[in-house]
């Protein structure tokens, strides 16, 4: 959306207008916001778009798209015309005698959001709607007899349009309504239309490979699955063949299963990925796939995409990477703490297909330690600790819990790399995984930042071996956890975009996502023009790429969202969890000291984010703190240091 309005702005053919943004082109020359000059679509100059900030006593701020030199353009509150948070709008430009250049919002191009999250409250004797982001009143197309049945702290769906409500979610100060509320903020759904149930259900249980015999019959060699173990689909098999030198990656084949502009592929589109909560995921695709027919599951024949990579042993690049269409067979399903079992040469509890698998699979780590090894010659690592959440039938939370990197992490890790790069050199113009340098102003903050803590690093052009540098620094003073966490704020984000622009944190030259089929549409994406170049359909390469540029800028928004859906929710269960221990004392970490200091918990609870109401407090100060106050609705929590602990 960005690129093309900022196109738009600088003026655009007919040719140039993605079938996508169509209607807002025509919805734009209604307004006369456009003109047509000699077949060029250009910004009519008093006119300017912008992503508008809504301030909490209801003036809106325009950061426009088009001119750098007028950013945020002063709306006044009788202007805002219906506006919210994150929308993008056209306003119109006023003229003022002197201060700050002001406009008035004439139309809404795109909504952030549909519909708001509010829960009641009353105020002066009446129920008023407050803005769970943004803690505003807001508006309901409700009368006050039918609001005041409603508990108070009823959290509802409210259409931003109309102030209709849409859904009544629950009640605020039940724990079960959280799931609802991150998912709702988000605007995601869980349950899958009665069409893509409906298609995803056709396709049977089991594969008969009989029926696919131009296929590579690949059934004979024991692959197997590493993950979680509260894993449900298996998207990715792997077998090493030792005397060959030569990996096998082999991925849930989804692409089989999904047509084009189907109900499951429209609605697997509009998710993007698969959301991810303590006590359940919600799926990209309907469960009859994600946990089926498309999930590589033990003991049955699946279809799949896979990666014949042949490598020298010497070099430890590949010689070859071959890609097909295949038939394979897992032989054993495991958790990464079954591998790292056998990994620490316990192999007291394997079977005897246990010794089939591990034949290959430690012959496989030790070649992969030293591919890691020779790779982080020319890259660099952060120490990856994620905090993980336990909680109860209710909703509750029980336990916080550090989930480590494990030999058996980095074992896949590094396979699932090989088939990535495989996938990339194999693409022109497609759907690469981007990430870019950090930009000189983030590198300076952060050294900035470092020598607060006594991490004096002189900058380098180099910025892989200068983050080596500081990496050895925070490892001898023991702070390399929270200092990797630093340099990881400090870079871009990584994205999905059609050309290839290299990967900086993996220091790849191109690389892209092939492995996830099942929980990432990037990886659809990509298999459907991988396969339409195996079979040499340029028309179908055509059709897929005929508006790449959009769908990978919605694909990077979608994985933006679905992090912040699973995050938004963990902040809930802390929130719920700090109201019940206000008064109490906890160890935290401070993490963030540039605004209001921010500290996280390191004690029985771990990973909350905690407000200081401190401000003498330094980074990556060890403290004690009082918590004092803690908003279920917006899930801030506050506290006091009561005591310094290093």
């Amino acid at each position: 959306m960005n690129e093309f309005l900022l196109a738009l702005s600088l003026g655009i053919t007919d040719e140039e207008v993605p079938s996508d943004y169509k209607t807002i082109l025509n919805d734009l020359l209604r307004l006369k916001v456009l003109k047509k000059v000699k077949n060029i679509y250009q910004l009519d100059s008093r006119y300017r778009i912008g992503k508008i900030d809504i301030a909490f006593n209801g003036t809106g701020y325009v950061e426009t798209i088009n001119n750098q030199q007028l950013k945020d353009l002063l709306v006044e509150a009788h202007d805002v015309n219906g506006a919210m948070k994150g929308d993008i709008v056209v306003v119109k430009r006023l003229h003022v005698k002197g201060g700050r250049a002001k406009a008035r919002v004439i139309h809404i191009i795109q909504r952030a959001h549909a519909s708001s999250i509010i829960y009641t409250k009353i105020q002066s004797n009446r129920v008023v709607g407050i803005n769970i982001k943004t803690s505003l009143v807001h508006q309901i197309t409700a009368s006050q007899k039918s609001l005041k049945q409603l508990p108070e702290g009823t959290v509802l769906k409210v259409n931003n349009e109309t102030g209709n409500i849409e859904e009544v979610l629950g009640v605020l100060s039940e724990p079960s309504v959280d799931e609802k509320i991150s998912m709702a903020l988000f605007e995601k759904v869980e349950h899958f239309s009665q069409e893509a149930e409906l298609e995803a259900s056709s396709h049977g249980n089991y594969v008969d490979k009989s029926f696919y015999p131009q296929r590579v019959d690949l059934t004979h060699l024991p692959f197997c699955t590493i993950d979680p173990v509260d894993a449900k689909d298996f998207d990715d098999a792997i077998y090493f063949d030792e005397a060959q030198s030569t990996l096998y990656v082999a991925i849930a084949d989804v692409s089989e299963y999904l047509f084009d502009m189907g109900p499951t592929d429209k609605e697997a589109k509009k998710r993007g990925f698969s959301i991810y909560f303590p006590h359940k995921s919600i799926p990209m695709l309907p469960r009859t796939l994600s946990e089926n027919i498309c999930s590589l599951k033990p003991n049955e024949d699946r279809l799949a995409f896979t990666f014949k990579i042949k490598l020298d042993p010497s070099s430890l690049e590949p010689v070859s990477e071959e890609l097909m269409d295949s038939v394979i067979h897992s032989k054993r399903r495991y958790t990464y703490d079954e591998i790292d079992t056998f990994l620490e040469n316990d192999f007291s509890k394997a079977t005897d297909i246990d010794k089939e698998v591990l034949k290959y699979l430690l012959p496989l780590n030790n070649f992969m330690k030293r591919v890691r090894e020779k790779r982080l010659k020319d890259s660099f690592e952060f120490r990856s600790s994620e905090i993980r959440m336990r909680v109860d039938e209710d909703q509750n939370l029980l336990q916080t819990y550090v989930e480590n990197q494990t030999d058996s992490h980095s074992l896949i890790e590094d396979c699932m790399l090989l088939a990535n790069k495989a996938a990339s050199k194999r693409l022109k113009y497609g759907i690469f995984r981007t990430h870019g340098d950090p930009s000189f102003e983030k590198i300076e903050k952060l050294l900035n930042d470092l020598a607060l803590v006594g991490i004096s690093v002189k900058f380098s052009p180099n910025i892989p071996m200068l983050i080596k540098q500081i990496q050895i620094r925070a490892e001898q003073i023991g702070i390399r956890d929270e200092v990797d966490k630093l340099i990881i704020k400090s870079q871009q984000k990584a994205l999905y975009e059609p050309e290839n622009k290299g990967h900086f944190g993996l220091g790849f030259d191109s690389y892209t996502h092939f492995t996830s089929p099942i929980r990432r549409y990037s990886d659809l994406t990509l298999h459907r023009l991988l396969k339409a170049d195996l079979q040499n359909n340029p028309k179908r390469k055509e059709f897929l790429l005929k508006n790449i540029d959009s769908l990978c800028e919605s694909i990077s928004k979608l994985e933006r969202e679905s992090d912040k859906v699973a995050w938004d929710y963990m902040d809930r269960k802390f929130a719920r969890w700090a109201h019940e221990h206000i008064g109490e004392d906890f160890c935290a970490i401070v993490t963030d000291v540039s605004k209001t200091p921010v500290a996280k918990l390191e004690d029985t609870i771990m990973g909350a984010r905690i407000f200081l109401l401190d401000e003498d407090v330094e980074l990556f100060e060890r403290v004690s703190i009082k918590i004092v106050e803690s908003n279920i609705a917006t899930t801030k929590i506050y506290a006091r240091v009561t005591k310094r602990l290093s």
